[in-house]
């Protein structure tokens, strides 16, 4: 077989005689598989060792393996651990190869049952599966270790039960529940038959399918309540019986690594897991309510990519502009909003523009929410005094270029952003404001002197984040004419002009949300950004000089051309994104 495979590899794949040779004296000294080292060692990728083992064995290959309907009857018998260790899953039917280079009698047919493998080597394991399914005709599909993971994980992850028909089943049974059990690496692996940990991996699991970036755990008197946000937006997910609500919060505090016993004080605690391919961190607050203690988990999904500038909601002038700001070579540049309005991904977003090897770019975050590659990332820690202001002290000492503040929460960090600003720097920082003209005033009620921040804030960028309409179900309608002139109405209250909204006896066509399973009913998936860029031009500098009224500021900027986050959200509106409902939500606060 050996030398079978090495011919195959010198003549298709221009494997060197040498390299061959070399890789099997390693597997024999350490008693390893020949492909493992094939592929360790860079002489072969592991499609193209694949590709050598179709032409070998006569079995088809298929890199990638997408089946929109995954018979998961398998999960019942075979265990999750056993298919991941030997790469391996058992399909029902596979739709013919494109593209295969073998005959047609070759290719598996719907009828059979499928088989698909990474190891063609495995004869055992294969010889076992076949045994436990019960299966007599198999024909077998070469793929990718990480093809053949990722499918098991959605195989294991839909066959089980949901959080609902958990809490139904303790409900029935009403034993006493004990959870001490380890944290697991990989909750879909976990095949504990402890229910509690059951339903805590499942109420996570079921969260990160729907997108949530949190999870509360609410008691009250009679009643025990789990709710997670989706875009935004509270959803109730489940409502256990009160009786579970002690076992289900010590399993978390003991994931979270908290005090289980200390039920009076407020605690902080964090654990990581793995869903699948997913890398999920989760940070865990608690505190004492009247009915016991309330939770909150945030879920950040490690896995998610990065957005870039485009993929926010910039568009056109606005990105342009953004783009031309960020070049600066000096200046501090704001980013302002409430709490989860996507301040730090707009901000990674930037960073990821400008990142480059001639720049040296360093961070003070609470908490560092991302890795980014290149860039020096500091995590403030209160409890070894490493403030925001304290850290600072010691980034400008080590010659950087950028400089990201996570948040100007008083005077002292924001004194040292500002010198940094005037020095030569260019600062990127947070601030809880509604709007950009706002954050002037705040920056004065934290006690920096107006002419410092006319000479060193170039620009302030407001944000909200409004629900994207669901593709498949949102529905054109036409709004009425009371509809308009309120949105007009709105506009005239802000005391920034009128609209862009067309006149009342013109055609306007826009978007409602619907809702249909896709989107979890609620019409919307997924968020973007609106926005409210303000440019400290010489007018605007010379008018915080004299005034830190936000208002007149913002009444100028106006003038100046900027537009509002209300006018940002109406244009979404008319481009059919989101809708007037969404825009009136995150604007009129």
């Amino acid at each position: 077989m050996f030398k079978r495979l090495s011919q195959i590899l010198f003549q298709e794949f221009d494997v060197s005689e040498e390299s061959f040779k070399e890789a099997q004296q390693t597997c024999l000294e350490q008693n390893a598989i020949l492909s493992e080292i094939l592929i360790k060692k860079k002489i072969v990728t592991e499609p193209q060792l694949l590709d050598a083992f179709s032409r070998l064995y006569k079995i088809p290959f298929l890199p990638r393996i997408a089946i929109e309907e995954l018979d998961t009857d398998f999960t019942q018998r075979v265990s999750i651990q056993f298919l991941k260790k030997y790469a391996m899953i058992p399909v029902k039917s596979l739709p013919p190869l494109p593209n295969s280079s073998e005959k047609e009698d070759d290719q598996p047919a719907r009828e059979h049952s499928v088989i698909v493998i990474n190891d063609p080597s495995s004869f055992q394991p294969l010889d076992d599966v076949i045994k436990m399914l019960g299966w007599d005709d198999v024909v077998l599909v070469l793929s990718t270790r990480e093809s053949i993971l990722s499918l098991i994980n959605t195989a294991y992850d839909s066959s089980r039960d949901t959080a609902e028909q958990l809490v139904a089943d303790m409900e029935e049974s009403g034993y006493d529940i004990i959870s001490e059990i380890e944290e697991t690496a990989d909750l879909l692996d976990d095949t504990s038959d402890a229910p509690i940990i059951k339903l805590v991996n499942h109420i996570i699991s079921q969260s990160v399918k729907s997108g949530a970036s949190d999870i509360h755990i609410e008691p009250y008197q009679n009643t025990f309540k789990v709710r997670y946000r989706v875009d935004g937006v509270l959803y109730d997910l489940l409502s256990p019986p009160k009786w579970m609500q002690s076992s289900l919060i010590s399993r978390i505090k003991v994931m979270s690594k908290m005090n289980i016993a200390e039920k009076r004080l407020p605690q902080d605690g964090r654990f990581e897991v793995k869903i699948g391919d997913q890398s999920i961190d989760i940070r865990v607050s608690t505190i004492p309510i009247t009915y016991g203690e309330r939770l909150v988990l945030r879920l950040l999904n490690k896995s998610n990519i990065l957005l870039k500038l485009p993929e926010l909601g910039l568009k056109d002038e606005k990105l342009e502009t953004v783009e031309s700001l960020i070049r600066s070579s000096h200046g501090i540049i704001l980013v302002t909003g409430p709490t989860g309005s996507g301040k730090t991904t707009t901000l990674y977003a930037i960073l990821s523009k400008i990142n480059s090897p001639d720049i040296n770019i360093i961070t003070i975050e609470d908490p560092v929410e991302y890795q980014l590659k290149g860039i020096g990332q500091i995590q403030v820690n209160s409890k070894i005094d490493l403030t925001f202001a304290r850290g600072l002290r010691s980034i400008v000492r080590q010659d950087p270029d950028v400089i990201l503040i996570g948040e100007m929460r008083d005077q002292e960090t924001a004194d040292i952003g500002v010198q940094s600003a005037l020095t030569g720097h260019l600062v990127f920082s947070t601030l809880h404001t509604n709007d950009s003209a706002s954050a002037i005033t705040r920056l004065i009620d934290i006690g920096v002197e107006p002419f410092l921040i006319s000479s060193s804030v170039i620009a302030v960028i407001a944000q909200r984040l409004v629900r994207v309409l669901c593709d498949d179900c949102k529905e054109i309608y036409q709004p009425d004419d009371e509809t308009l002139e309120q949105l007009r109405q709105i506009k005239i209250k802000e005391g920034l002009g009128h609209t862009d909204l067309p006149a009342s006896d013109d055609t306007i066509t826009i978007y409602r949300s619907a809702g249909c399973p896709k989107c979890f009913h609620s019409g919307y998936k997924g968020r973007i950004g609106i926005y409210e860029i303000m440019v400290l031009n010489e007018s605007l500098q010379n008018m915080v000089m004299k005034t830190h009224d936000s208002h007149q500021i913002k009444k100028e900027a106006a003038r100046q051309g900027m537009t509002s986050l209300y006018d940002d959200g109406i244009q979404k509106v008319l481009e059919g994104t989101t809708t007037i409902e969404e825009v009136l939500r995150v604007t009129q606060t």
